[in-house]
C-alpha cells in the first residue's frame, strides 16, 4: 500500500479497514418525521456510508491510504447498491480491493434522516446472508498495512483479517458500534478497542459507562474508550476512568463522526502519537466533519483538524 511521495517525503501511512459498508440515502429534514404524517425533505443525497467505510474515507482526507474490505451484494453488476457505494468510494481515493461480493444478496441499505440540530435517525436494511462471508486472503491484506481498524458488523469476517494483523505485530482498533459478548476474543486481540456509548450499554448491559469500562478492562488489557458525542470521550488508563476533550463546535450533522473519530484515531497511532495525543486529534476531526452536512464526504482535511487543534489550544 505504502509509496514514496514526490519530492522525497515520507510515504503516507497506510490503513487497512475492514467492516460494514453501506450506501446511505441521506434526507436532510427540519423535525423527524412523526408516525402517519408526511415530511417534507430540504436536501438529499447518496453517500458511501457503514463504520468501516466511513473510517476509511477519513484516513485519505486526513493524508493517510486506505484499502476497504467487507462484504457487498453481488455478483458486480448486478447489485446496484454495491455499484453505487464502489463508485462513490472511488471518488474519495479508496482502494476497495479488499472488497468481496457475494453472489445473490444485496449491499447493506440505509435510509437516514439529520435534523436541523444536527441529530440522526437511522433505518438500515442489511442482508443477513453476508454474514457468512470471509476474506479470501487475510494474510494478503494486511501484507502492505501499516495498522487495521476494524467494525463489529461481521465479525467472522474481521477476526481473520485481525489475527493476521496481530501476528504481524500490527495496530488494530476495534470500533464496537454493536452488542458483542464480553468472551469474544476480538477483544483480546485488538490493541485498542474504542466503544460508542450504545455499543458500550449494549455489550457490558450497564448504563453507568464508567463503570462499564472497568467490567470490560476485567477481560482485556487492550488499551479502552468510549466516545460520547458531544461530551468527553472516557478511557482507561489502566487503573481508573478518565476524560479526554472534545471540541465544542456547532453541529449541523452528525452522522459519520465517530467512525471519523475512528480512522483519525488509528492514523494518529500509526503515525506515532501516544493514545492520548491520538484521542485529541480524533476529536478535531470529529468535530470539524460535525459543522458540515454531507456524513462522511464532510470529513476533513489534516489542515482543517489541526487548526481546530491549535484553536482550541
Amino acid at each position: 500500500m505504502n509509496s514514496s511521495s514526490a519530492g522525497g517525503a515520507a510515504p503516507a501511512s497506510a490503513i487497512l479497514c475492514a467492516g460494514i459498508v453501506v450506501l446511505d440515502e441521506v434526507f436532510q429534514v427540519e423535525h423527524f418525521p412523526q408516525p402517519d404524517v408526511k415530511a417534507a425533505a430540504h436536501g438529499f443525497f447518496m453517500v458511501s456510508g457503514g463504520c468501516a467505510a466511513n473510517a476509511a474515507v477519513a484516513v485519505t482526507r486526513l493524508g493517510g491510504r486506505a484499502v476497504l474490505a467487507g462484504p457487498l451484494g453481488g455478483p458486480a453488476g448486478e447489485d446496484v447498491s454495491g455499484e453505487r457505494v464502489l463508485a462513490l468510494l472511488a471518488r474519495e481515493r479508496v482502494d476497495c480491493s479488499g472488497c468481496r461480493r457475494v453472489d445473490g444478496t444485496s449491499t447493506p441499505l440505509s435510509a437516514i434522516f439529520v435534523d436541523a440540530r444536527g441529530d440522526r435517525m437511522i433505518v438500515t436494511r442489511r442482508d443477513y446472508r453476508l454474514d457468512a462471508a470471509r476474506p479470501v486472503d487475510p494474510t494478503g491484506l494486511v501484507a502492505s498495512a501499516d495498522a487495521v481498524m476494524v467494525d463489529n458488523r461481521f465479525p467472522e469476517f474481521v477476526r481473520p483479517i485481525c489475527v493476521a494483523a496481530r501476528a504481524r505485530g500490527l495496530t488494530v482498533v476495534l470500533d464496537v458500534d454493536g452488542p458483542t459478548p464480553l468472551d469474544d476474543e476480538l477483544f483480546r486481540i485488538a490493541t485498542h478497542v474504542v466503544f460508542s456509548s450504545e455499543g458500550l450499554r449494549a455489550s457490558t448491559g450497564l448504563d453507568d459507562l464508567a463503570g462499564a469500562l472497568a467490567r470490560v478492562a476485567a477481560v482485556t488489557k487492550s488499551f479502552l474508550a468510549v466516545t460520547r458525542g458531544a461530551q468527553d470521550v472516557l478511557w482507561w488508563d489502566g487503573q481508573a476512568v478518565r476524560n479526554s476533550a472534545v471540541f465544542a463546535v456547532e453541529a449541523v450533522d452528525t452522522l459519520a463522526a465517530g467512525d471519523v473519530f475512528h480512522g483519525a484515531f488509528t492514523l494518529a497511532l500509526v503515525e506515532g502519537k501516544d493514545a492520548a495525543a491520538a484521542m485529541l486529534f480524533a476529536a478535531a476531526a470529529a468535530g470539524v466533519k460535525c459543522t458540515r452536512f454531507g456524513g462522511s464526504t464532510a470529513a476533513p482535511t489534516r489542515a482543517e483538524a489541526e487548526a481546530l487543534l491549535a484553536q482550541a489550544g
